[in-house]
């Protein structure tokens, strides 16, 4: 695209081309995506949670929140699918752990070829990480006491797939005290300091990269990817004071507290989302542990609340530089709220501290460095209300997130509005280079690219469209879906496929797969076409 067609084009979006004393330059928007780790659907004040995220609220209030966007429903293929704008399979991620192709072009790379500063935080988990061969060796390299050279390969670590600058973790999992692998672009740090929590040093080196990149005209990317609230249960004591006493009535309690909310927001229909039963089918009058596990979701809930001030912090400085009414914002989750417990030390589960203290896992009060606690499946079930199921899941509940777009600059119109529309993780990548006046390479590291899956957003976010995708799949470790207008077939591992109208069933209740086995033969076939595709 040349320079006059990328200015006709940018034009088109709203943007106003200015001239400078050497070049005729085109403003273009800074991008940032902030994506949270493991957080439920409705973990948000504005989704309906009891939560204190005043800060994501308030990008809501003068944005755009959907209510029908996708994610792949684990951390791994929802992180590839955004940065690569394909489904996951497509770019090399079949498992967890793996390698993110070299032949798909990431956000990053396109846009700093087309001059953009380029920059992320957190969590990357798109490189090959193997546990070593022995044991007792791993779990000493886990906890900081051996060196044994790079978390993965360097040539997939962000600073070599198009980040000027990484600061973060390679693996997926860390003690928030004191992560594991954790780098600055290709270099290890090798310790932190006595106050460290890795939520505040992500929104630190956030903040470091926007002081940095407005210090010249350059428009900038920053991928702001965070670990909370994915387990373990780690948080700062003052915010979980503040969630002491909100969990005691349980997750029953919670889930039909959350549902009424969202009504009151008109985020749902109670007509078409009937609220379904727990999908861990436990009760909290069974429940022996109450005290123990109201003090495991008071620590999410802080995770979660800490996250949010990050945000608020991040905005702030965005006006402190005069850069926030031009910087569209994107934020989302991975996947919907984990179920997994009961992991013991192991692969990316520590056994003990630096100083060789042991960890307790399942621990009766969570939240400090030498604890190991997980949310389950009950409370999992609780914050991705109304839906059923969770992540790894390609039921609602596993792919479903919230999702919020700010851009003062060009969403005046739309501001705190509820879009109905359907989008997926995979659409981010297009929109980012609609929005840069970019075109996705023919080619990357000297390998033939693949055209993204994905679509641009913006006529959905203008109000021009109401539909930009026919069809959508998902498969990760044997869950399924394929989703064709408002009909959607899905199964859990090794189960028939249930048929659902999503038209009148947002919540999965009734499956309608005896009532029409033709509909269900022909999705079928359609993603069988589809496996086929993306696994060449």
């Amino acid at each position: 695209m040349d320079l006059i067609n990328k200015s006709l084009a940018l034009s088109i979006l709203g943007f106003v081309p200015f001239k400078t004393a050497d070049a005729q330059k085109v403003q273009k928007p800074n991008i940032i995506i902030i994506m949270a780790d493991d957080m439920g659907y409705s973990d948000l004040g504005c989704y309906g949670s009891e939560i204190l995220t005043p800060n994501l609220d308030k990008l809501a209030a003068t944005g755009v929140r959907f209510t029908q966007f996708y994610n792949c429903a684990r951390c791994c293929p929802t992180r590839a699918s955004l940065l690569t704008g394909q489904y996951p399979q497509s770019v090399g991620i079949r498992g967890m752990g793996v390698n993110l192709n070299r032949n798909a072009a990431t956000i990053a790379e396109v846009l700093k070829s087309e001059g953009y500063h380029t920059g992320m935080t957190g969590k990357w988990h798109l490189s090959l990480t193997k546990p070593l061969e022995n044991k007792e060796e791993h779990l000493r390299w886990l906890a900081h006491q051996t060196d044994n050279g790079p978390f993965s390969p360097l040539e997939n670590y962000p600073c070599n797939r198009g980040f000027e600058e990484h600061y973060g973790i390679i693996w997926g999992v860390v003690n928030f005290f004191d992560p594991f692998s954790l780098v600055h672009n290709e270099k290890q740090i090798k310790k932190v300091p006595a106050d460290f929590y890795m939520t505040d040093y992500i929104t630190q080196k956030s903040l470091d990269l926007i002081d940095q990149f407005s210090s010249d005209n350059k428009p900038f990317f920053l991928y702001v990817a965070h670990t909370a609230p994915h387990w373990p249960l780690h948080a700062r004591a003052e915010d979980i004071a503040k969630y002491k006493n909100v969990y005691k009535e349980g997750w029953e309690v919670l889930r039909s507290k959350r549902y009424q909310r969202m009504i009151d927001l008109k985020l749902i229909d109670p007509a078409t989302s009937v609220l379904p039963l727990n999908s861990s089918e436990k009760a909290w009058a069974d429940c022996k542990e109450q005290a123990q596990e109201a003090e495991n979701m008071a620590v999410h809930a802080a995770m979660i609340d800490r996250l949010d001030q990050g945000v608020g912090m991040i905005v702030q400085r965005l006006k402190d530089k005069k850069e926030y009414e031009n910087t569209i914002i994107f934020f989302l989750s991975d996947n919907g709220a984990s179920y997994e417990r009961g992991y013991p030390p192991g692969f990316d589960r520590p056994g003990f501290t630096r100083d060789s203290t042991r960890i307790v896992y399942n621990a009766e009060h969570p939240g400090a460095q030498t604890t190991w606690n997980y949310l389950g499946n009950a409370w999992a079930s609780a914050v991705n209300t109304p839906y059923r199921y969770w992540k790894k899941e390609s039921y609602e509940g596993g792919t479903k997130t919230p999702f919020i777009v700010s851009w003062p600059a060009r969403l005046s119109k739309q501001e705190n509005t509820i879009n109905r529309g359907v989008g997926h993780v995979i659409d981010i990548l297009p929109t980012c280079l609609e929005l840069a006046g970019a075109e996705y390479p023919a080619s990357i590291n000297g390998l033939t690219t693949h055209n993204p899956d994905g679509k641009d957003l913006m006529p959905l976010l203008l109000g021009k469209s109401t539909a930009i995708h026919d069809t959508l799949f998902w498969e990760h470790e044997g869950g399924r879906a394929a989703r064709l207008g408002d009909w959607k077939i899905a199964s859990l591992k090794g189960k028939e496929w249930e048929l659902f109208n999503l038209a009148e069933d947002q919540t999965e209740t009734k499956n309608l797969a005896n009532q029409f086995p033709d509909r269900v033969k022909k999705m079928d076939e359609m993603w069988q076409v589809w496996m086929k595709r993306v696994n060449q």
